[in-house]
């Protein structure tokens, strides 16, 4: 799926490659910090089990001009002020930010979410402090509801903006 710069691809098992290059101090400044590795191969095979049962839409980002992945997108399942709604994630790698690669990403995302016409909305919670993801999420469409109080990694208290898209908008 994607266009000639930019395709998500399904996850797989060679993908833990991703998630143990993505565990770096600079891609998880916001994430709070690098996790032990167990945390991040215990994250990679639910992100299998959750394709296998649909539960998680797990991608790598793939850019045929790198020839490689840049990064990855996913959407899961999640309850949200009694709203059975979709929660999305993003990363790309930093030699490859700054050039459109998450934005064609996040809405290839939300155009995947959109087909399979089992929610009606995807939210994003990037940290307040996080710009960059903040600016991605209002440039891909999403609307922000507002403040919220969150926990990542579980236990670690943050404030997000709660960012809403409509996927009404793309069937």
């Amino acid at each position: 799926m994607g266009d000639d710069r930019v395709r998500l691809r399904p996850w797989t098992e060679a993908d833990l490659a991703v998630e143990l290059r993505n565990n770096a101090a600079d891609m998880t400044t916001f994430l709070g910090g690098p996790q032990p590795e167990e945390v991040v191969r215990n994250r990679h095979e639910r992100f299998l089990r959750g394709q296998a049962d649909g539960t998680i839409s797990p991608f790598t980002v793939w850019s045929d001009a790198a020839g490689d992945a840049v990064g990855a997108a996913a959407y899961w399942q999640i309850d949200h002020n009694g709203r059975a709604v979709y929660e999305c994630g993003w990363f790309v790698f930093v030699p490859f930010q700054r050039r459109g690669y998450a934005h064609r990403a996040i809405r290839l995302l939300l155009e995947h979410a959109a087909l399979r016409g089992e929610r009606d909305t995807m939210f994003a919670f990037p940290r307040v402090d996080n710009i960059a993801s903040n600016a991605l999420a209002r440039s891909a469409g999403f609307v922000n509801t507002g403040v919220e109080d969150f926990e990542y990694p579980k236990g670690v208290p943050i404030t997000v903006n709660a960012w809403a898209f409509d996927l009404r908008t793309l069937r």
